[in-house]
């Protein structure tokens, strides 16, 4: 939503086809920033509840790629393939997501970190290319639930980090 000068909110041009996610984290943004950016941070914590992720290729810069599968807690496993579009360390990073290079039906998602006090406030926005792909990932693939379990579980991951270092 965006105001209008007379205060009234208006829907972006691409609210029917957005999912936005966001939470507060108990951490410093250059922390929850990192934990984006290597594989070792990614592997711990990546993913919906009870998932677990193999990576099979990660170069964490503009143009590079992520190349991964996620493995369901029912066996199911899925292919997912990101590529970055845009990274502003440590405010926002922009990518490409879909099951593979060249998916048809890979949608945009952007992630800003704002600091909060000696927090970090996480949005996770992705627009779909139709409503359909949207409601189908909200829907089929329950995206939004899937998408508050993976940041409460970066959360847990990096509040971990945060209490090693204060206890080292």
């Amino acid at each position: 939503m965006s105001e209008t000068g007379r205060g009234a909110a208006v829907p972006s041009a691409t609210a029917d086809r957005e999912i936005v996610i966001s939470r507060t984290i108990d951490a410093p943004r250059e922390l929850v920033f990192e934990a984006f950016t290597e594989v070792r941070h990614l592997s711990r914590w990546w993913g919906p509840e009870g998932f677990t992720t193999t990576t099979r290729a990660f170069e964490f810069h503009v143009g590079g790629e992520w190349d991964f599968v996620m493995h369901g807690p029912d066996g199911t496993d899925y292919q997912e393939w990101i590529t970055w579009t845009e990274i502003a360390q440590p405010e926002r990073i922009a990518m490409l997501h879909g099951e593979s290079r060249g998916d048809p039906n890979a949608f945009e998602s952007v992630l800003t970190f704002e600091p909060d006090g000696a927090a970090t406030r996480i949005e996770m926005r992705a627009v779909f290319p139709t409503k359909e792909l949207r409601d189908e990932a909200a829907e089929k693939y329950h995206a939004i639930e899937a998408g508050q379990q993976t940041l409460s579980n970066l959360a847990a991951y990096v509040t971990e980090i945060v209490q090693k270092g204060v206890e080292n």
